[in-house]
């Protein structure tokens, strides 16, 4: 399949798609370690038919085309790669663009061309094949893809000792000498971790080669998982040998579609807290204090920021780098993987479901009881949530969650489904996917990120809200309906203020090339995050869901809660407990916002409900509101909102 480098053309991709570049039809420069009979360089070279390779090198030869036509070398390279053995020996002269050429490492001194020297910006006439494999590294080009053994490129602050690569010693360039915009790892340790950081934190774009090579092993996982599947059927007799291996051959091309999903999926996940940068440091700081506590995580070890590198950064405006970002993504997933094993999760009916989606459909089609049986079901339960819940949330994702609810991984789990499914995200994260290449990729990352926030408040409003005892698909059925109920008249029962905000939302996403559906589906967002709060009251007080909806909301324009919720959001509070108190203090005025609802239904509907409810209450309801009023007209701070919320609650009481 090819899997591995496939799987690193997916990080590939993604680090082009965001800075608007689509490698699959804009010719780029590339320059390699490996050859054509590699596994994960042949393969790499052959995944776009733009690609330029101006140099690469092995532990043989040194291949150089400093103006390479894409076409012909496609196809060059895809005729050595099919060859039973090659070396860039191998490739034909006759392709190979003025001044380039094929050099055997053997050579004492190799001559440089003009060409030669401009591709790599020396003015050495010659050089030895060392110096030049070193030139090559710091060559100015759009891709380093790494698809060879050894480790070619230390941090500045890193001695050749420290690495343990004494074979590439003469060969190895620092961090800063890079002169590329993306490193893809499909081998591993082409690149040192702090190497890693280091042209990250300068701007390069890169993982880690644990993420950029990760599909080998996931579809070794996978292959295994469904052998294990079938080998019930084949001890039944309901399959023979040569009929498995013709059915594991049939569902080779879904197998690698099912492993680079993930792949696309991990990147994405670092891109988003990447994209989130400062706003995001003191929930990853408060996740490594977690993991560090229970003996998990040596940041040390992983070269990790301390709490003081943190505070620096965020002051400077910047967050984690990718490369430390994916080393918390893995901690993150095997954390929560382990909690999850521990717990009832594995074996609830509705969550239970997660285990036919990690098989390919054809599997689940023709064998479903034998993946039921599986031996290790609730292994791979717990390994696809806590893959969707990461994926989705990031890497601090049920810290965060279990910080401010006080909930456990089991708990979060459980909202997690139902605020995924009752809103459907899903099918709004794919049609996001859909818009590869075909938006800017940062207003790409910015619809998933409002995806990824409209998550993380549901999650947390379910878990202090639903009753844990009500089965979980009842409450999915219960929320699901009820959402999609409230989308049809959310536009009649919304303030005036608020519907126009919304519009002017949809209208810059339509503008920006978002399709106007998605674009509505998004803008509703702002409105629809209140659903449980209207959904709740709704069922509490036996009210159709329409009338609720807009005295809730009503109710938020009278006592400025709307206003206060979105300057809120936009408070900078890089002290990690100042962001839980601000989602405390919000969740406390959604709470008053109910309680006002609510009475204000007995007296009425919408805004003259709530207005008759005001005039009942006398002096005090209106003296908050006047207080409310003030406290939303001037700038927000923290101890203003809790005011705010202290006295809405104190009105309800």
């Amino acid at each position: 399949m090819g899997i591995t480098a496939r799987g690193g053309w997916e990080a590939v991709k993604r680090h082009f798609r965001e800075i608007d570049i689509d490698i699959q039809t804009t010719p780029f420069t590339v320059i390699g370690v490996g050859d054509m009979s590699g596994d994960v360089f042949g393969n790499g070279m052959l995944l776009s038919r733009k690609i330029r390779l101006v140099a690469a090198f092995d532990h043989r030869d040194i291949f150089i085309d400093p103006s390479p036509d894409e076409d012909r070398g496609w196809e060059e390279r895809k005729r050595m790669f099919e060859l039973p053995r090659s070396s860039w020996q191998d490739f034909d002269r006759k392709i190979i663009s003025r001044g380039g050429g094929v050099f055997s490492r053997k050579e004492k001194s190799i001559k440089l061309t003009p060409q030669i020297r401009e591709l790599l910006g020396v003015d050495s006439d010659a050089m030895p094949p060392h110096e030049l494999i070193s030139a090559i590294l710091r060559a100015k080009a759009d891709l380093l893809w790494f698809g060879g053994i050894g480790t070619y490129v230390r941090a500045s602050t890193e001695s050749d000792d420290q690495v343990g690569d004494r074979a590439n010693d003469i060969l190895r360039v620092t961090a800063p000498e890079l002169n590329v915009t993306v490193v893809g790892e499909g081998a591993n340790l082409g690149v040192t971790q702090r190497a890693r950081i280091e042209f990250a934190l300068a701007g390069g774009r890169i993982n880690n080669d644990a993420i950029d090579n990760s599909a080998g092993v996931n579809s070794s996982d996978m292959e295994v998982n469904i052998k294990i599947a079938l080998g019930a059927v084949l001890r039944e007799g309901r399959l023979t040998g040569p009929q498995r291996n013709k059915l594991l051959a049939e569902m080779t091309d879904e197998v690698a579609a099912l492993v680079l999903r993930n792949n696309y999926l991990q990147t994405l996940c670092i891109s988003l807290a990447e994209h989130r940068g400062p706003e995001e440091a003191g929930f990853l700081r408060r996740l490594m204090r977690t993991l560090e506590a229970s003996g998990r995580l040596d940041r040390q070890i992983e070269y990790l920021p301390t709490d003081a590198a943190i505070v620096e950064r965020m002051a400077r405006g910047e967050g984690f780098s990718r490369p430390e970002l994916a080393v918390l993504l893995a901690y993150a997933k095997i954390d929560l993987f382990d909690q999850l094993l521990e717990s009832p999760v594995p074996d609830d009916p509705y969550l239970g479901r997660e285990l036919m989606r990690y098989f390919p459909k054809r599997l689940q089609k023709k064998f479903p009881q034998a993946i039921s049986d599986h031996r290790l079901r609730r292994e791979i339960i717990a390994t696809m949530l806590s893959n969707s819940m990461i994926n989705r949330g990031g890497p601090s994702f049920a810290t965060r969650i279990a910080d401010q609810t006080g909930a456990s991984s089991d708990e979060i789990a459980r909202a997690f489904a139902v605020a995924r499914d009752s809103f459907e995200l899903g099918d709004v994260n794919s049609a996001i996917d859909a818009l590869d290449t075909r938006i800017k990729g940062q207003l790409q990352l910015q619809l998933y990120a409002e995806v990824q926030n409209l998550l993380i408040s549901q999650v947390s409003w379910h878990v202090m809200n639903d009753d844990p005892a009500r089965p979980l698909e009842d409450d999915v059925s219960h929320y699901k309906k009820g959402i999609a109920d409230l989308t049809k008249v959310i536009e009649q029962v919304i303030p005036e203020e608020m519907l126009q905000l919304l519009r002017e939302h949809q209208s810059s996403y339509e503008a920006a090339g978002v399709p106007a559906t998605l674009a509505r589906r998004i803008a509703l967002f702002g409105p629809l995050a209140q659903a449980g709060n209207i959904i709740m009251t709704a069922d509490t007080a036996e009210r159709p869901l329409a009338q609720v909806a807009e005295t809730y909301f009503a109710a938020g324009a009278a006592f400025a809660v709307d206003r206060l919720v979105d300057s809120a959001h936009t408070l900078h509070l890089p002290d990690y407990y100042d962001r839980l108190a601000l989602n405390r203090t919000i969740d406390q005025l959604a709470a008053a916002q109910r309680a006002i609802t609510a009475r204000s239904l007995d007296a009425g509907k919408g805004a003259a409900g709530v207005e008759a409810w005001v005039h009942a209450s006398g002096h005090d309801a209106a003296r908050a509101r006047r207080m409310i009023g003030d406290i939303a007209g001037s700038p927000l701070t923290l101890s203003r909102l809790s005011v705010a919320a202290g006295l809405l609650g104190d009105i309800v009481r």
